[in-house]
């Protein structure tokens, strides 16, 4: 369980199944560590980088392939406080950023509306890219989240380029309304 709070940034390089991880903070083998937002686990860690084994899934449904610097967060503690909000690890997939504008101390940043548009709401959470983040607007194909300074400088959100691809996760709590409800409970 993670909280979408980004911790650092790391250079990352994928090959052959594995993806390497400079670390900006300890971690020991088989410690849980969100890597762009995907909950990965630790298997080798050499003092500076971090070795992770990244499934047929995984790559499937995110960015880690081609991501080059990546939001860095380990795995909450028990009784640590929840800044963000609940985010599993478990990412949906990826959209594609489209534009950002600034306006006075906001970034807007504009993206690709996911297949589970049922999930984005104004005012309800996403990660992208592992930071937990506010919807601020919904388009019918696409939606907006306003981001402040401190973490366009933090997290990787700050250099995106328009067309590449950014992994979501839809917030765990609108996922179980939507269970319920398709349930008639």
């Amino acid at each position: 369980m993670f909280s979408g709070i980004v911790e650092g940034t790391g250079r990352a390089h994928y090959s052959a199944g594995k993806l390497y991880v400079e670390l900006p903070f300890d971690v020991k083998p088989g410690d849980s560590v969100a890597v762009n937002g995907a909950c990965l686990t630790v298997v080798e860690f050499d003092g500076k980088t971090a070795v992770f084994d990244v499934g047929e899934e995984t790559l499937r449904r995110t960015n880690l392939r081609e991501a080059r610097l990546v939001n860095l967060e380990r795995a909450l503690k028990l009784g640590n406080r929840l800044d963000g909000h609940i985010v599993t690890g478990h990412v949906d997939g990826t959209v594609r950023f489209i534009a950002s504008r600034r306006s006075g101390n906001t970034t807007w940043m504009v993206f690709d509306m996911p297949a589970e548009r049922w999930g984005i709401a104004e005012k309800g959470s996403i990660a992208l890219n592992g930071v937990s983040l506010t919807v601020a607007r919904v388009e019918a194909s696409r939606f907006w989240v306003q981001v402040i300074p401190y973490t366009l400088k933090n997290t990787n959100l700050g250099i995106l380029r328009p067309g590449e691809r950014v992994n979501y996760e839809i917030d765990v709590l609108a996922r179980y309304v939507k269970r319920i409800m398709e349930a008639g409970i």
